[in-house]
């Protein structure tokens, strides 16, 4: 079988051309070529003309070896390659003499970045995955779209139909839970840098405040102290506990008397700004730009243990059973145990290709372990844990730094950035 390229109409075109067989060719007078076959089309079995180039005079015919044959391909400028190959494949298509093009398929796991900006011309022609996850274990219900900027912040109270969402437009938004519609709107002339909600209370940090709102009597509070952005907030024996931008952890307790929440210390040990508050098993636990993480005593509210393993900022902390979790924009996911000294030490350590954000985790349907993890690739990756087998990944236009779990397998993430 031979090949031959030829130009038509600016396009090339490559025809399947029947060369000759092991059988000798019939009788033919004048040694004449047939013009369909060198066109490709020839269809008269056995035909009158030679199906092969006659020698040259004095030179015996040379076959092409069948290893430098040109492989079947047809490459149209106004067409996408196949994805498997750089120059595509191609498979017998219908009726005698026709090549059938395969359609390009989507390349695994690879999101157009085009699409997540929202300008990709190719539409369903496109090779890449217009997706805003990868997964078979989770899918998107719907998306909350009426932020000016980036979401920083979501909480979910618990028995509540409503959620809150903080962002750096400065405003609170409330949505129900059951349309997906926003029913109200707070502006607080800062931006978000985080938020919580514990039993009746909304906690959202500010610059240079804590703001706080009872869903149940509509009270509405400021509570002062903070020298720069809040980045973290959390609730632990009966106290709240603010991560401030100066470094300092500021703490506050309700008074029932004055419906109020007074101040009830200050924790000092951090030279930059805390921004990772968790607690779990009487500890507070803070992460810090200071590339550290303290380790607070709950009742004495004395820092007992400073960890120093991670080599960059300490974006988020989190409590999973016995086990404390920590990432950091220096690639790493950290699982610290405690050793029978009651101090902790580094028992894993997981890296990733780009700086993490934000930490979460929830049980499947299974009640195993997941855990989210986002990073600063606009990725949020989901992991089996203790393996830390990939099960999924969320893409969003902006780095993900919100993340909320909620009650029947729900999560929330900032997925989408406003519109």
């Amino acid at each position: 079988m031979d090949l031959e390229s030829t130009e038509r109409y600016g396009n090339k075109r490559i025809h399947q051309r029947i060369g000759p067989s092991n059988h000798s060719f019939p009788e033919r007078t004048n040694n004449r070529v047939c013009h369909h076959w060198r066109a490709g089309r020839c269809n008269r079995h056995p035909c009158n003309y030679l199906h092969a180039e006659p020698p040259i005079d004095g030179q015996p015919k040379r076959h092409q070896p069948a290893a430098e044959q040109h492989s079947l391909v047809w490459k149209n400028p106004g067409t996408n390659p196949g994805p498997a190959s750089k120059w595509g494949k191609v498979r017998p298509g219908p009726g005698a003499g026709s090549l059938g093009v395969r359609p390009p398929q989507k390349a695994p796991d690879r999101i157009c970045k085009f699409f997540l900006t929202g300008n990709c011309t190719y539409g369903e022609r496109c090779r890449f995955l217009h997706s805003w996850f990868v997964g078979d274990s989770f899918s998107l219900l719907t998306p909350l779209q009426g932020h000016q900027k980036v979401v920083t912040a979501i909480a979910l109270p618990a028995g509540s139909d409503k959620l809150y969402s903080g962002s750096k437009d400065e405003s609170v938004r409330v949505w129900d839970c059951q349309t997906g519609q926003c029913v109200g709107v707070v502006n607080l002339g800062g931006e978000i840098g985080c938020m919580i909600s514990e039993g009746p209370w909304i906690f959202v940090g500010i610059p240079n405040a804590v703001k706080a709102w009872n869903t149940q009597t509509a009270t509405d509070l400021s509570l002062s102290g903070p020298t720069g952005q809040v980045y973290a907030l959390v609730v632990g024996n009966e106290m709240l506990f603010a991560g401030i931008q100066d470094g300092q952890i500021l703490a506050w307790k309700f008074s029932a008397v004055g419906n109020c929440f007074e101040p009830a210390a200050s924790l000092s040990g951090h030279r930059l700004g805390v921004v990772s508050l968790v607690v779990g098993a009487m500890r507070l636990y803070s992460g810090s730009m200071d590339n550290t993480i303290r380790v607070w005593d709950l009742t004495t509210l004395q820092c007992i243990q400073t960890l120093t393993d991670h080599t960059s900022v300490v974006m988020s902390v989190l409590c999973w059973d016995q086990f404390l979790l920590s990432c950091s924009l220096d690639q790493t996911i950290k699982v610290w145990v405690a050793t029978e000294s009651g101090s902790l030490e580094v028992t894993y350590t997981h890296n990733e290709e780009h700086g993490l954000l934000a930490l979460s985790g929830m049980p499947d349907a299974q009640a195993k372990p997941v855990l989210l993890c986002s990073g600063n690739d606009n990725v949020v990756r989901l992991y089996d844990l203790p393996s830390f087998n990939e099960r999924g990944k969320i893409f969003s236009k902006d780095g993900t730094k919100a993340m909320q779990v909620g009650p029947g397998g729900l999560f929330f993430t900032e997925m989408v950035q406003a519109s």
